[in-house]
């Protein structure tokens, strides 16, 4: 039997759902990721990774466009359609992990400050703000170039510099939640901080913290790129950024080769496009003042 709770919250979700499927951008930002997604999960099964190794490369040198190379070839004759279609997953799966890490940061930082208070946010609202202030780039190179440059380095490089934002974000919205009678009745009736927190604060957070996620997303993808187009990423794994650096050492825009070029920078503007139509439909949806707005 369902619990009236639980159709509540499918009946909240219903509702927003109806309303974001009645935003047209946010739609095909959505079938612009989901197609990416695909991508990322099949490309096993539509392209073997044998097409990156350079030792089986039959293509000739930064060859254009053709029948046999839809997108043409790299420096060392491999399908640049390959690469970019492989760079996929990569790509997503760090700038996926970098949010995620940032998020679950932010959100714990923003909410202990928020509900504590006193020397909770004398301790972390320095740190956030140092980090606030910090150029999140320069730090994230620094961190790469420090550490061994792998995948993982690169996830925590990103996530350890992006989650400030989010943390003054949760803190705003934790302070105007827990300024509600509510809150108040609650702690009066002996609810202790973590009854507080989890049945009270975190639902009526999570709204934001999903838009948040949404709309960080692109410019994790953004930073692993630069990160990688600098030759700080992982060079066993293929990414849209290390096929942009791959590009510019070879010489691909002096040739003329933009075939090389476009690819992988189409690519990640499509991402980041699709992810702010997202987190900005959502953002309309969850927010009554700019749904009264539309």
């Amino acid at each position: 039997m369902t619990s009236p709770v639980w159709a509540r919250r499918r009946a909240a979700a219903g509702k927003v759902w109806r309303a974001f499927t009645a935003n047209r951008g946010g739609l095909i930002g959505l079938g612009v990721l989901a197609l990416f997604v695909l991508t990322a999960i099949f490309i096993p099964l539509l392209i073997d990774d044998s097409a990156l190794d350079v030792t089986r490369a039959t293509g000739g040198r930064l060859k254009p466009p053709s029948g046999e190379y839809l997108l043409g070839t790299d420096e060392n004759g491999r399908s640049v359609l390959a690469l970019t279609l492989w760079g996929t997953r990569v790509s997503l799966v760090v700038g996926l992990a970098a949010t995620l890490l940032a998020v679950v940061i932010g959100t714990l930082v923003g909410i202990l400050v928020a509900h504590f208070g006193r020397w909770v946010s004398a301790i972390l609202l320095p740190i956030t703000d140092f980090f606030l202030v910090l150029p999140s780039l320069v730090l994230a190179i620094a961190l790469s170039a420090v550490l061994d440059g792998g995948v993982g380095t690169i996830i925590l490089a990103i996530g350890v510099v992006s989650w400030p934002t989010g943390a003054r974000l949760v803190r705003a919205q934790t302070l105007a939640v827990e300024a509600r009678p509510y809150i108040e009745r609650a702690k009066a009736l002996g609810g202790g901080h973590t009854h507080v927190i989890v049945k009270h604060v975190l639902p009526s957070v999570l709204p934001l913290v999903f838009v948040n996620t949404t709309l960080a997303v692109g410019s994790a993808i953004v930073a692993e790129s630069t990160l990688s187009f600098l030759g700080l990423g992982d060079p066993n794994n293929v990414t849209w950024g290390s096929i942009l650096h791959a590009a510019n050492a070879s010489g691909a825009i002096t040739y003329g080769a933009w075939w090389y070029l476009l690819p992988p920078g189409i690519s990640i503007a499509l991402v980041v496009l699709s992810f702010t139509m997202v987190g900005r439909s959502l953002e309309t949806v969850l927010n009554p003042k700019l749904r009264e707005q539309r």
